[in-house]
């Protein structure tokens, strides 16, 4: 095994209380320590060998290993094989008002009983997140759904995840913001300007949409946008100018998304609506 102990923070100014830590290690040993964030992080490649809370964990490639913050570990590679990994660090203050939407009831901060999970849902939001970080082709509601989807993971695998029931009540408020939505959708909008629009606080507006609508107002607004620009470009509009006014940060964005939604890219689709 060579000798390889890299280390590279990434810090998105558009995010400034979530970083991220991509690592490669061979001989390289962590000192016991902590941070004050939430650490959610992903092995890689090789073995992650570390105490944590007076117990010794192994975690293998695909595991999420999660520090509460102030928990006391360390760590190395634990095979002869180069360990890599990446970590992400939340401040509490990023997470305590999304869980108190979400359900969870207590005043003080929510700990998360176990260190290691394998947990594909989390596993997966973690490699969005990370991702997310590393470009500035992504909108402010963007950047929000992930660390919400996020959260409520936390809350569920903690185990205090309060699931809605959905109203039948049309709430007068929540249509507002839906008005609001859907006339701002060229708006780099975020979820303070939406409930604002519906004169509700932000995260007692979440856990409202979320109850009446089914879906997040992240997920709403994503959705919202991939329509628009699927009508624009059905009449033949460019793709680049329909990533803007849909909203989108540039056609790459708009790329990315549109075939998460359709299974093709903005060009495929017109290429085979073309052909109708």
């Amino acid at each position: 095994m060579s000798k390889d102990n890299h280390f590279k923070f990434i810090n998105n100014e558009q995010h400034q209380s979530i970083s991220m830590l991509t690592a490669t290690m061979s001989d390289f040993t962590y000192a016991k320590h902590a941070h004050e964030e939430y650490s959610i992080g992903i092995t890689l490649q090789g073995r992650q060998d570390f105490f944590c809370r007076n117990a010794f964990y192994k975690s293998v490639p695909g595991n999420v290993i999660l520090f509460n913050p102030e928990d006391i570990h360390d760590g190395h590679s634990g095979t002869e094989q180069n360990l890599e990994y990446l970590m992400l660090y939340i401040h509490p203050d990023e997470f305590k008002p999304l869980f108190k939407a979400l359900g969870y009831k207590q005043d003080c901060t929510l700990r998360m009983a176990n260190t290691l999970y394998a947990d594909p849902l989390l596993r997966n939001q973690v490699i969005n997140l990370s991702r997310l970080l590393q470009t500035n082709s992504t909108s402010k509601i963007e950047r929000e759904a992930s660390v919400l989807q996020m959260a409520q993971s936390l809350v569920r695998l903690n185990g205090s995840l309060d699931l809605p029931t959905l109203s039948t009540r049309v709430d007068n408020l929540l249509l507002r913001a839906k008005d609001y939505i859907l006339a701002n959708i060229d708006n780099d909008i975020s979820i303070d300007d939406i409930a604002h629009a519906a004169t509700m606080s932000k995260f007692h507006f979440i856990r409202r949409f979320r109850e009446h609508f089914g879906i997040t107002p992240h997920q709403y607004v994503l959705n919202c946008r991939i329509n628009y620009a699927r009508k624009a470009l059905q009449v033949g509009r460019d793709a680049t100018s329909v990533a803007v006014e849909s909203g989108f940060a540039d056609a790459s964005h708009l790329n990315r998304n549109f075939k998460r939604a359709f299974g093709m890219t903005p060009k495929q689709f017109q290429l085979q609506w073309a052909r109708r």
